[in-house]
């Protein structure tokens, strides 16, 4: 089978890539897997790592970059959101509050689908706001479970502690009251792509007058069930 594209800069950048695949490689191991010539790997594994696709390891090996993984995600995105309609349709007639679903994007967090409770009071968060990381108990799974160099950032000026961050990866949901807006209430769960990250957070929300103080021991059964429905579509689709 002839792999060439027609593109050679591009098929010899897939050879490095596809050398990275099992594992950290040195210059001289990727001259020697990919069949390159030494100054052409080199260029190519340079322009791949400032892309980010390609980085380099503590002893300065080349391994395959961060970019990928952010890519994989997007991809994954459409198959979340396909799900993600009857899923929170599902939760909001549970609990009789509006839900969403949250992804990360820099420093905010995006409401990507939503079901709103039909009548009387609610909280509404329509699809495409961006609400912060540093207060509600989305944010709180959006920054449980980040690297520690990461969290420390988030939790600078946040509405919640390390300690209660340690609460929720130990429990798998977390909760906020007041913490975004006064008066408001809601309680989350993660959602995780097939390889574990977690890549979205499950919501409900509403007045407390309806959710108590503890929101928690009231939804987070319905949420925790709806974010595992909806981990479980994503393992699904990437059989």
């Amino acid at each position: 089978m002839d792999n060439s594209s027609g593109v050679g800069v591009l098929d010899k950048a897939a050879l490095v890539l596809t050398a990275l695949e099992s594992g950290p490689a040195t210059l001289a191991g990727l001259v020697s897997t990919t069949g390159l010539a030494r100054p052409t790997a080199h260029r190519l594994a340079v322009a791949l790592e400032h892309h980010r696709l390609v980085a380099r390891d503590m002893q300065g090996r080349f391994i395959l970059g961060p970019r990928l993984s952010e890519l994989s995600a997007a991809a994954g995105e459409d198959r979340l959101l396909a799900a993600a309609g009857p899923v929170l349709a599902r939760l909001r007639d549970i609990t009789g509050e509006s839900a969403q679903l949250f992804r990360r994007q820099g420093d905010v967090r995006v409401c990507v689908a939503a079901a709103e409770r039909p009548t009387g009071l609610r909280d509404t968060v329509p699809v495409g706001s961006q609400l912060t990381m540093s207060a509600g108990s989305a944010a709180q799974i959006l920054l449980a479970w980040e690297d520690p160099e990461r969290m420390n950032r988030g939790l600078q000026n946040s509405a919640f502690s390390a300690a209660a961050l340690a609460g929720v990866r130990r429990r798998g949901w977390s909760q906020s009251v007041g913490e975004r807006e006064a008066g408001i209430g809601s309680v989350s769960a993660s959602v995780r792509s097939p390889s574990g990250k977690v890549i979205a957070a499950v919501s409900v929300s509403g007045p407390l007058e309806r959710l108590s103080r503890q929101p928690g021991r009231i939804h987070a059964p319905a949420v925790v069930a709806a974010a595992e429905r909806l981990t479980q579509s994503l393992r699904r689709s990437g059989d």
